[in-house]
């Protein structure tokens, strides 16, 4: 199929072939009839990516922000790979558009094949062909209401939620300052209230339109006749409520909001303007200035949005999707008129070149439209303290590893492409010699056409079957989301394949249990979790200065991981697990790595109110290994510091950027740069390539990789009962 897509580190867009979506539970498949470009908000993106690196911190100085603060927890190379790679990568464009559903996902039951739907989300209701959109972020069209108008869903949302908080009454008086797409649909949805409106545009024609569908006067802000609008209005009151619906770097629009709003009245800002307010004015007045973000409540929570969880009806009356269908009905019914709205309708075909004409001005246009093929290339796609069980590995009459040519390269298929696996795998392996990437794999077409265009494997798809099929690939590398790890490894093994799964193996002891089953039936235990830490350089040269002990350690491992964004699919705990059921077997795995053994005791306490942890971890020979798992510490604080004791000796680990061995005679230290700080990756897939091409044994052996797994489970059990949980009797 095809999508509209931007490079944002050169500028470049593009009609890219990608493959379709695959239709997840929760949401449904959508073929696009017409997509709508916001001329404002995409407009502004696409100008950003115009931009130079300079131009593109100056206007985004919250992301600058970030990168500072990686560049103190990760390093210069790491960072600089992540935000390149971010950069240099193609994003979507679109969030409104209505077509016809495809296919529809389990747990859906309000639409059927066939279906017309309006859609919204600007990582859903793209400008491609085929779009999953889950439960919350679509609604059915009326009858009788046209799909192109049906378009218009999203962006009247949005103006609705507007209007919502600008909270009017019958009667009164608005100001709207803009009045391109937003405003225009402001102003409708004003006048269909009885609300009065006068618009503020410098644009003659958009006055004029404005002026044609209901708003009472309009005009130019720089001149008088918007004062003696309002003025005649309002008997010299001013307005009851300004809708900023403008955009720019001018302050004009907040200054004539205070000049013309009545006391003690209601400023609404809906796009994205300057907000510098002057406070001798807005102060006198006492005003009310309120923000409307997006489309309504249930925007940017991922539960509601992305997990179909609506809100109580009695709590929440106006939520995203309703104001979606209730938008739809009013244009349906006649109420709002976007007709007149459409400045260009424009054949898919030709998105590069409308969107050309839009940034360089040749087109002038309040709306524009694509209009997409009836039937497009491509289907879519198929669619007493407990104690926690170590399950035992049974290989079940395992045949050898196939014998390989050396010569041969080994073929990998990836089943996710993210962030991490862009930036932390990928670059390895598409250097490396006697390595072919053949297919990848996701669920986002996107994603697929981002990874095969930066990292050259052979085919992308979201046909998962079709790669675990194929007779030619040697290994899959499993990174998606969590919840999704255990099954799709399972999945894997049974085709034969030889897997790395990224961190965690498994969330549950059944999703444990199940790996392990699929062990069994196929014979096939070739198998790598991405515990990179044990294969870290600079931690393995500490090792072998340390030398063998004779007596029992003690091991501190202080883990800084800070807090995570709002929004982070990491905190859906219900889904994903907890934050360190995802990442706590690095640690463990690490710790095990250095104390020679796995882990027999877990015992979990939690900091009051937040998701600080400390796990103490008992081993065989008496050793421990404590891990402070904490998300308060101070951000320019190193991420992982850990610390072994034993024999008189210590080994200290800042950061993968030095370590240190005392051994009580002298001091060995190595020492390197902050941008040459190496956790592992390179080394861990260099093994696991050698183990997949000589049909040697993994890096890692099942029965260590099951243990960490199992103790990382155990920590939750630990917590719920507040005593140590042992693994040992349960082998």
């Amino acid at each position: 199929m095809k999508q509209v897509v931007q490079n944002y580190k050169s500028g470049e867009l593009a009609l890219l072939d990608v493959p379709v979506p695959g239709c997840k539970p929760g949401g449904v498949l959508v073929r696009t009839a017409y997509s709508l470009i916001s001329t404002g908000t995409e407009l502004m993106k696409v100008s950003e990516a115009g931009m130079s690196m300079l131009g593109k911190a100056r206007s985004r100085p919250d992301q600058v922000a970030k990168v500072v603060q990686s560049v103190a927890t990760n390093g210069v190379p790491a960072t600089y790979r992540k935000v390149m790679g971010k950069l240099d990568s193609y994003t979507p464009l679109g969030y409104s558009l209505c077509g016809v559903v495809e296919q529809v996902g389990a747990g859906v039951d309000d639409v059927k094949v066939g279906d017309l739907v309006a859609c919204a989300g600007n990582e859903h209701a793209l400008h491609a062909e085929l779009n999953w959109v889950p439960k919350n972020l679509y609604a059915p069209v009326p009858d009788g209401l046209a799909p192109r108008d049906a378009a218009f869903g999203t962006v009247g949302s949005i103006a609705m939620q507007g209007v919502r908080q600008g909270e009017s009454r019958l009667g009164e008086v608005a100001l709207v300052i803009g009045l391109g797409l937003i405003g225009q649909l402001v102003a409708q949805l004003l006048t269909a209230s009885g609300v009065r409106v006068v618009g503020a545009d410098p644009d003659p024609a958009r006055c004029e339109l404005a002026e044609r569908l209901g708003a009472a006067a309009c005009g130019d802000p720089a001149s008088p006749a918007v004062e003696s609008a309002v003025a005649e209005l309002t008997d010299g009151h001013g307005v009851d409520q300004v809708y900023l619906a403008a955009g720019g770097g001018s302050n004009q629009p907040v200054e004539l909001a205070a000049r013309l709003c009545r006391d003690r009245g209601r400023v609404v800002d809906i796009g994205k303007c300057r907000l510098d307010l002057p406070w001798n004015a807005y102060y006198e007045k006492e005003l009310d200035v309120r923000f409307s973000r997006s489309y309504g409540p249930g925007r940017y929570d991922p539960e509601y949005e992305l997990e179909g969880r609506d809100y109580p009806i009695g709590y929440v009356r106006w939520t995203e999707r309703r104001n979606l269908a209730c938008f739809l009905d009013l244009v349906a019914r006649g109420r709002v008129d976007v007709g007149p709205l459409i400045s260009h309708t424009a054949a898919f075909d030709d998105a590069v070149e409308t969107y050309r004409r839009l940034e360089d001005g040749e087109l002038k246009a309040v709306a524009v439209l694509f209009r997409y093929p009836e039937q497009a290339d491509g289907a879519g796609a198929s669619a007493a303290a407990p104690t926690v069980s170590v399950p035992a590995v049974r290989r079940g009459g395992r045949a050898s590893a196939p014998v390989r040519s050396a010569r041969t390269p080994v073929r990998l298929a990836f089943v996710g492409a993210g962030n991490y696996a862009s930036s932390m795998l990928l670059p390895h392996l598409a250097r490396r010699d006697g390595v072919e990437l053949s297919t990848v794999v996701t669920t986002t077409a996107l994603s697929a056409a981002n990874a095969q265009r930066k990292f050259g494997f052979a085919g992308a798809t979201t046909d998962l079957d079709a790669v675990l099929g194929d007779e030619s690939v040697d290994a899959v590398f499993v990174v998606t989301r969590h919840s999704s790890h255990a099954d799709l490894t399972r999945k894997a093994l049974l085709a034969g394949k030889a897997v790395f799964v990224e961190k965690p193996l498994a969330l549950t002891g059944e999703e444990l249990t199940g790996v392990l089953a699929a062990v069994e039936e196929s014979g096939n235990d070739r198998l790598q979790v991405g515990f990179n830490r044990r294969f870290a350089p600079l931690l393995r040269q500490a090792e072998q200065r340390f030398g063998p002990r004779t007596g029992p350690a003690s091991l501190r491992y202080l883990v800084n991981a800070g807090r995570l964004d709002q929004g982070s699919w990491y905190l859906r705990q219900d889904t994903e697990g907890s934050r360190f059921a995802g990442e706590g077997g690095h640690f463990i795995d690490t710790a095990s790595r250095l104390l020679g053994a796995d882990p027999v005791s877990v015992y979990a306490v939690a900091a009051s109110g937040n998701e600080d942890l400390q796990v103490v971890l008992g081993y065989p020979d008496g050793s421990t290994a404590t891990i402070g798992y904490v998300t308060t510490g101070a951000a320019g604080f190193p991420k992982e510091t850990l610390d072994l004791v034993a024999d008189g000796k210590v080994l200290q680990l800042d950061d993968f950027v030095r370590t240190s061995v005392y051994d009580g005679r002298k001091r060995w230290v190595s020492s390197r740069l902050p941008k040459a700080r190496d956790k592992g990756q390179s080394a861990e897939l260099a093994a696991f390539v050698r183990a997949v091409r000589t049909g040697g044994p993994m890096p890692v052996p099942l029965e260590s990789l099951v243990a960490t797994t199992a103790a990382t489970l155990a920590v939750r059990a630990s917590l719920a009962c507040g005593a140590p949980v042992p693994l040992a009797e349960a082998r």
